[in-house]
């Protein structure tokens, strides 16, 4: 008991030491000085390192404070969400991230664990309101007998409404939507009282909102989804109609719309990539929209537009596929890799490699050395995607991807989706409880976090809120793993997270400085890996999976092939229980790449392992009092994973 006690005082001190939030009032450094932050941030710790005052906090304005939020959560507004019968539209959305507690579609009292810093209401910009307006059966709507037929599709509810979700879904994919549903003055009508929602619950400093929309491209079924997010209010986003699929299921005339919206407005704006898997082999294919070759343009603006890439989410966990990594022992984590997102057409195995962040990455390092700029440089967030308005990815407060799966008896054993022939299916217990984005941001404001995603100063989670630092050099020793203020060297030998490392000194190799301190109620770390992809000199992709730090270090020795065994099992399925009597609450380490060669381009990120903990299928069986099926997965091991750093060669 005393060894546990001891353990829960670290972790709380490593806590306060390294991710004491800034005082109030803050200097938003970064909006200040543009993109330049690695270096500013860099400088300044270089100095306060080498000449501290006696106070180790005193002087530091560069991100000390990690942000939990959500990027990309649907309410009312959505065609999809209020054709499955959410009912809740942007306000109580806000009001549930922000900690209080409301009530879900389904009659349910639901609340956060925690309150989130920040929120993106990121509502489907295709027909936006219109569900609303069929569902309440709008007579300027009910002429068109498609829409007349799903309104009476919802007003039955259950399958019926579900199979109205999925036509409207499908009518986006094929171009076959009613006329009607693509009405202008509707679009801005919703889209200005939204604007005015945000407003209204954006309080700098407290809890942010930021405005944003979902472009929902889905070509013949093929994802290629994005979230698009303004670091600006209201003024400026409402001199906009959300540019929707509708107008193009091109990103790159969504690109051209968002530089048509800065040069317009003098503002700035990105977009945020999601479900890879489902995209059939689009998301990181190596031609464009129309199968041309990408050009150097085309790198350039995706690029510089397209910073960060939402990694996890309730549709699935897009890290790695162990059909591209068969060395890697937890590539497998909740994948959906069945077909595209309407199952209209089946997976097919060369499609993979074009759909993973990790693939993608190291394709995007092919990309820079054929065309001078990666078009595939991005950071990682989660977000949940949720369609029920609430912002909770958390195992036992899982409301499900949409109102009709939101908590009952028998929604893990119910179809979720299935292809038109019922070839392939997607159960209800197939949902993943997921994710979150974490933000290292100087202050909790719109421009401090807009800008630390532009930086790719972020990390995403599978729901737990872990917090954790990685930064890259080449003067890191394993003496500053002793620290208790990791950052502060971090910044001044190195970069985080994000960041680039060039052209390596003669005879040194990259070191990096990894920190990880466990979710306070949630369970023990299990691992820190650090992931490596690179170029090797023939032109062949590689990557390999590190274990850099683990828990019970003492007694926990890697075999003689080099695998760690694992952490153990401490889990009470029946109870939907677990205990942190394995695993370490922190671990930080400095590892230096014992394979680098300077003159091979290559990428590294952290990937953060808890010990296994009980699946939201468990809470479910325990609370409802029901038998899962036996092919139902009751224990995950939830994870981090840190944005890239990208080692660059000399010229």
């Amino acid at each position: 008991m005393r060894r546990m006690r001891l353990a829960k005082v670290s972790a709380l001190a490593l806590q306060m030491l390294l991710f004491w939030p800034p005082m109030a009032g803050a200097q938003d450094t970064a909006s200040e000085v543009g993109t330049d932050v690695g270096t500013l941030y860099r400088d300044e710790a270089a100095a306060l390192y080498k000449a501290p005052a006696y106070s180790p906090y005193a002087g530091r304005d560069y991100p000390r404070r990690v942000l939990w939020g959500d990027t990309h959560l649907h309410t009312a507004n959505s065609l999809d969400a209020a054709a499955f019968g959410n009912t809740l539209g942007p306000e109580p959305a806000y009001r549930f991230a922000r900690g209080e507690e409301v009530v879900s579609s389904s009659g349910q009292a639901a609340r956060l664990s925690r309150p989130l810093d920040f929120l993106v209401v990121a509502d489907h910009a295709e027909g936006l309101g219109s569900a609303g307006e069929i569902r309440k059966g709008n007579p300027n709507l009910m002429a068109d007998p498609t829409l007349r037929r799903w309104h009476d599709l919802m007003a039955a509810g259950g399958d019926s409404a579900a199979q109205a979700a999925i036509e409207l879904i499908r009518s986006v994919g094929t171009g076959t939507v009613p006329p009607a549903m693509m009405n202008k003055h509707l679009a801005r009508s919703v889209w200005t009282n939204y604007t005015s929602i945000a407003e209204h619950y954006n309080a700098p400093g407290r809890f942010t909102a930021l405005i944003g929309y979902e472009w929902t491209s889905n070509n013949s079924g093929n994802n290629l989804h994005r979230v698009v997010i303004f670091r600006d209010g209201k003024e400026k986003a409402d001199q906009i109609v959300p540019f929707s699929a509708f107008d193009s299921e091109d990103p790159a005339m969504l690109w051209k719309f968002l530089d048509a919206y800065t040069e317009k407005t003098g503002g700035d704006v990105l977009a945020i990539p999601h479900n890879g898997n489902l995209s059939n082999g689009r998301m990181f294919a190596l031609v464009d929209f129309d199968g041309r070759g990408l050009t150097r343009a085309y790198a350039e603006t995706r690029a510089r537009l397209e910073p960060v890439y939402e990694v996890t989410q309730i549709k699935g966990d897009g890290e790695a596929h162990p059909f591209m990594s068969p060395n890697d022992e937890f590539a497998g984590f909740e994948l959906w890799d069945k077909g595209n997102l309407d199952l209209t057409e089946l997976k097919k195995p060369e499609m993979l490699q074009y759909e993973y962040a990790r693939s993608g990455l190291k394709l995007g390092l092919r990309l820079e050395q054929e065309l001078g700029v990666n078009p595939f440089k991005f950071g990682m967030i989660g977000s949940t995607d949720s369609h029920t308005s609430l912002a909770t990815a958390d195992q036992d407060n899982f409301f499900g991807k949409h109102a009709g799966a939101e908590p009952n008896s028998s929604r893990a054993i119910h179809l979720f989706a299935a292809s038109p022939d019922g070839s392939a299916k997607i159960m209800g217990w197939e949902q993943v409880a997921s994710g979150y984005a974490a933000v290292w941001a100087t202050e909790n404001t719109r421009a401090a976090i807009f800008d630390a995603l532009e930086r790719k100063e972020v990390y995403a989670t599978t729901g737990p809120r872990m917090v954790v630092r990685f930064f890259g050099g080449f003067d890191f020793n394993p003496g500053d793993a002793n620290t208790r203020s990791p950052a502060t060297i971090g910044y001044a030998r190195g970069v985080p997270m994000g960041g680039d490392l060039t052209a390596a000194p003669p005879g040194k190799a990259p070191s990096f400085l990894v920190a990880a301190l466990k979710d306070p109620i949630g369970a023990n770390l299990d691992r820190i890996q650090i992931v490596k992809g690179w170029q090797d000199a023939n032109g062949a992709l590689q990557e390999k999976v590190y274990d850099v730090a683990w828990g019970n270090a003492r007694t926990r020795k890697p075999d003689a092939s080099g695998k760690l065994p694992p952490a153990g099992d401490t889990v009470d399925v029946a109870n939907a229980t677990w205990t942190n009597t394995i695993g370490d609450p922190e671990l930080i380490t400095v590892w230096t790449d014992p394979d680098f060669n300077p003159v091979l381009r290559a990428f590294y990120y952290a990937r953060v392992l808890e010990i296994p903990t009980p699946r939201w299928t468990a809470y479910d069986a325990r609370y409802f009092g029901v038998q899962m099926p036996k092919e139902v997965p009751m224990v995950a091991q939830q994870r981090a994973y840190t944005s890239p750093i990208w080692y660059t060669p000399k010229s």
